[in-house]
């Protein structure tokens, strides 16, 4: 049971940081290379679509790997897990504003306005990316040492 909530844990952040990564360095920058109006329009309905997938994946890899650490595995598990987990409060405090400024049916969709919220976004969302991608690296760490 424990191998299963290991490989759970670290399933749910490989699937996490492989789309946080490709929003980061793909989607968003694609997104705004089409002009800053059509930038913002494309956010809703793709924040609307990411979110529910990226929010499951973080709570079940990090639920997974604190159970993983309960059932008796090392402090590693339980670090990765809260480094996974953090991104739900990050994005709640500190990306959601940003999100419900670019959701705003009042924001000037081509103003200079949206380009800074557009950039700031960018840049919070690599935030998530880097905090998914060490936890993932962790979680594989402690697989490949045989510690799951």
């Amino acid at each position: 049971m424990a191998l299963i909530g290991a490989l759970l844990a670290t399933l749910a952040a490989g699937l996490f940081t492989g789309a946080a990564v490709y929003i980061t360095f793909v989607e968003h920058p694609a997104r705004v290379s089409c002009g800053f109006a059509l930038a913002v329009t494309e956010f809703g309905p793709s924040y609307k679509r990411g979110a529910v997938m990226q929010a499951a994946l973080a709570l079940v890899g990090a639920s997974a790997g604190i159970g993983r650490w309960a059932a008796g595995g090392g402090l590693g598990w339980l670090v990765s897990s809260v480094v996974l987990g953090a991104v739900v409060p990050f994005t709640l405090f500190v990306i959601l504003p940003t999100n419900h400024c670019l959701l705003d049916p009042s924001l000037d969709k081509a103003s200079p306005e949206a380009e800074a919220l557009l950039a700031r976004w960018g840049r919070l969302h690599a935030v998530r990316s880097a905090l998914s991608f060490m936890a993932f690296a962790s979680f594989l760490i402690l697989l490949v040492k045989g510690r799951p």
